[in-house]
């Protein structure tokens, strides 16, 4: 055990068995369990293993009968510890073929080293290839009933593999058969069992050939597999093969210390090119505030700053549309249901008064692909898993408890849809215009917190810029009208 896992070693291939992740609790319930990624029960299979394949003889295979070496007391972290090694061996007294597979265990660290040593004491050369496995079944299906708000019911649970020549792939359980075979000659890269917030890794030997592939035992057990180069050991000598085995959350920067490409583990989609910036920036603003909550709000902030030049100009444009709104009304009685002439008296209006109709709509869009990548972001990085905030907000990637945040959002909404214009818009239109902030309101009030959170953010500052935009613009359209008119 260490400061951060519980771990169990099977003798039965020396199999990674179970792996406690003792800093990650399932819920932020008082006394809940841990996460427990690796497991060897039947209906919770999921386990890193290895083996020797050889056509020399005989060799230690996932059911081969390992010996453990190390004693029971030295099987934990002691205080001021930085590691510890525990080595199980096999032994093949015919061949005189001798293997110890040694796992490393570090403070405070996910990555566990595992060193295969092939001592060959016989009288015939030992050519075998080590492969690396990971074997689990499929976790029970999440509840479809909440779909986007629960992360659970859509994030990748599957089989994924990364290689210099094609980058980063993944594939379902559902989809091992039916896409069919992978048999990938890669020099680099890692495989990986991947699910929410969480991933088991093998990353074989750096600059070796090995060939990924994938299979299906009877639907129940999915396994995708690394067989590394032939490793050849005379008579008398010894070899030696390291391998480093990730067993815990998706950390990008531990991750990304022990392998470059490793954080694409974290799967944020086509949204990627968004998201990850965004996560770096909320990361360092994290590291200045010591909370996600006000990261959050920090970005928000610096979105504003970065876009005011063009918000600034679109809210002049929607202040203006506010202030002619009455002689737009003035025009739509003089034309009456002549929809051509009115059109074009109302196009004229807004090129006297330098008003873009569309330009008001731009400020409101702009934030949108942003909160998109930002969902994704606070439900697959498992840095902000179970975040607090301040007050009642207690889990940033849960809804509100009390749907404080929901209902101010909602105010902000309906409050910016009051300011924002709707000339010439049929009745009926303007009624499902008024009903729209309800509509979000009430879906918002089931997304985590920290996206609502953003959204009102947002909405506040955008609602207080458009305020002041109308009360300055608005009055002096209305003024020059005024003027105009005498």
């Amino acid at each position: 055990m260490t400061d951060v896992l519980r771990l169990r070693i099977d003798s039965k291939g020396g199999t990674l068995a179970f792996a406690e992740l003792l800093k990650y609790p399932v819920d932020t319930s008082e006394g809940s369990p841990n996460v427990v990624l690796l497991n060897n029960e039947p209906s919770k299979l999921d386990v890193a293993q290895t083996g020797w394949i050889t056509a020399t003889g005989a060799a230690p295979g996932t059911d081969s009968d390992y010996t453990f070496e190390a004693s029971a007391e030295s099987l934990s972290l002691a205080e001021g510890q930085e590691s510890i090694d525990v080595p199980l061996v096999w032994r093949d007294a015919t061949t005189g073929l001798t293997v110890r597979k040694i796992y490393t265990f570090t403070r405070g660290s996910y990555a566990i080293g595992v060193r295969h040593e092939v001592i060959n004491q016989g009288t015939a050369p030992f050519v075998g290839n080590l492969y690396q496995q990971l074997l689990r079944v499929p976790p029970p299906p999440a509840p479809k009933h909440a779909m986007f708000t629960n992360p659970e019911s859509f994030s990748f649970v599957g089989s994924a593999w990364y290689s210099n020549e094609d980058h980063f792939e993944k594939r379902k359980f559902d989809n091992f058969v039916a896409d069919g075979p992978l048999n990938k000659d890669v020099t680099g890269g890692w495989i990986a069992m991947l699910q929410h917030h969480f991933a088991s890794v093998w990353l074989p030997p750096k600059g070796e050939a090995h060939r990924y592939s994938l299979e299906a035992f009877d639907g129940q057990r999915f396994a995708i597999r690394s067989v590394g180069q032939a490793t050849t050991v005379a008579p008398g000598a010894q070899a030696n093969v390291d391998l480093t085995l990730w067993v815990g959350p998706k950390l990008q920067a531990p991750m990304k210390a022990i392998e470059p490409t490793l954080p694409l583990a974290l799967d944020y989609g086509i949204f990627s090119f968004l998201a990850q910036p965004l996560f770096w920036v909320l990361d360092w603003l994290h590291a200045l505030f010591g909370n996600w909550g006000w990261a959050i709000i920090g970005i928000v902030v610096i979105l504003k700053l970065l876009l005011y030049p063009l918000s600034a100009k679109q809210y002049q444009s929607m202040a203006k549309m506010r202030a002619v709104a009455p002689r737009l009304e003035q025009l739509k009685e003089r034309y009456g249901e002549d929809k051509v002439k009115f059109n074009q008296a109302m196009m004229e209006l807004y090129q006297k008064e330098k008003i873009n109709p569309l330009g008001g709509c731009l400020p409101m869009l702009l934030p949108i692909p942003i909160f998109i990548a930002l969902y994704w972001v606070l439900l697959e990085s498992v840095e902000l898993r179970q975040a607090p905030w301040a007050l009642w907000i207690d889990n940033l990637t849960a809804p509100d408890p009390w749907f404080v945040l929901p209902a101010l959002n909602l105010a902000v909404m309906w409050a910016t849809q009051k300011l924002t214009p709707s000339p010439g818009m049929d009745p009926v239109q303007k009624k499902v215009l008024q009903w729209m902030p309800v509509v979000f309101g009430v879906m918002f009030a089931f997304f985590p917190a920290g996206l609502v959170l953003y959204w009102f953010t947002n909405g506040l500052l955008g609602l207080a810029q458009q305020w002041w935009m109308t009360k300055r613009y608005g009055e002096s359209t209305n003024a020059t009208a005024v003027t105009k008119a005498k």
